[in-house]
């Protein structure tokens, strides 16, 4: 094995991860209260809602991942399928 398998890489750390990861919570949390001090010229009434865009990305992202989960199924072939 050469020196730079050994090597530490960034990611490696659980503790930089935790890093990572706290600031990706601090950048949506600023976002969020930054939608209530920005004045948005909104078209439609639903957009109101406080948060409105964070939710909605969110749900997006949900429906995305259950809509691939069961497409999936449909799509999905069995292990040997190269091997007939």
């Amino acid at each position: 094995m050469s020196e730079q398998d050994h090597k530490k890489h960034f990611f490696d750390k659980p503790e930089n991860i935790q890093r990572v990861l706290k600031g990706f919570y601090a950048i949506c949390i600023i976002l969020v209260i930054a939608d209530f001090a920005v004045h948005r010229h909104i078209s439609l009434s639903w957009e109101e809602i406080p948060a409105f865009y964070a939710i909605y990305g969110f749900v997006a992202c949900v429906v995305l991942v259950v809509i691939a989960k069961e497409m999936r199924k449909l799509i999905m072939r069995k292990e040997d399928y190269y091997d007939e």
